[in-house]
């Protein structure tokens, strides 16, 4: 007997679209950008400090401490130990405005039009600090953000230079998307998913799509992607 036909997209309750950010949307990566835009503009100060990022990414090369750890130290060389939401914030947005007018591939703006015109949830999950995510993903459009959380005590405007939680990256990420969806009452067997990711660390989100896009890959993301049957695009291409 014949296998049944698969369920055709329009039948299913939900449609998702999973969005990697740096370097998937975005030409290049933007947490350096993030922080380099902030002392320029607020403390230059502390563009002196740079040996000592150059130093803690060293220390991470060789496994001496963890992405997390190395992000929360570049966090406190560059912007402070502990610093003001609404002093940032205008930063923030200010920096997305540059990322979205320079940054981005043409091409997969082009792709999540099309995913939101065709009824696709626009989800974007990145490592990167929701401090500043949440004002690209607006002017992306996006319907919803997963990104790296910091230590935000309640009841203060003031922001710690530490992680709230894990770094949205990996298999970390993919846990927050389990999460996502639970809270949202989605099941498997009821959405139709797409993912779109340029780094093989998001192997388990790529690997939950019905349909995976590798974009621009990663050297590793290139070679497993045709193992697994992912389509591979490169957005460098349009201009």
């Amino acid at each position: 007997m014949d296998d049944p036909p698969a369920t055709p997209i329009l039948d299913y309750a939900h449609r998702v679209a999973m969005y990697d950010m740096d370097r998937t949307i975005t030409r290049s990566g933007t947490y350096s950008g993030f922080l380099m835009h902030v002392a320029r503009q607020r403390q230059q100060w502390r563009l002196l400090l740079l040996p000592l990022v150059g130093l803690a990414g060293v220390a991470w090369s060789l496994g001496l401490i963890d992405r997390s750890r190395l992000k929360a130290i570049n966090l406190r060389l560059l912007v402070g130990k502990r610093f003001r939401r609404t002093e940032i914030a205008p930063l923030a947005e200010s920096y997305a405005d540059k990322v979205i007018a320079r940054g981005l591939h043409p091409a997969a703006l082009e792709q999540i039009a099309a995913d939101r015109e065709a009824g696709y949830r626009l989800l974007l999950a990145t490592a990167s600090f929701h401090l500043y995510v949440d004002a690209i993903a607006r002017r992306l459009g996006m319907d919803d953000v997963l990104a790296t959380r910091l230590d935000e005590p309640d009841g203060t405007d003031h922001i710690h230079a530490r992680l709230a939680g894990d770094n949205c990256y990996g298999d970390a990420k993919f846990a927050r998307i389990s999460d996502w969806l639970a809270a949202n009452e989605m099941t498997r067997d009821q959405m139709h998913v797409r993912a779109y990711s340029d780094h093989v660390s998001d192997h388990p989100m790529l690997r939950f799509a019905d349909e995976a896009v590798a974009t621009t890959p990663s050297r590793k993301l290139k070679q497993l992607a045709p193992k697994m049957g992912w389509r591979v695009v490169d957005w460098r291409a349009r201009k």
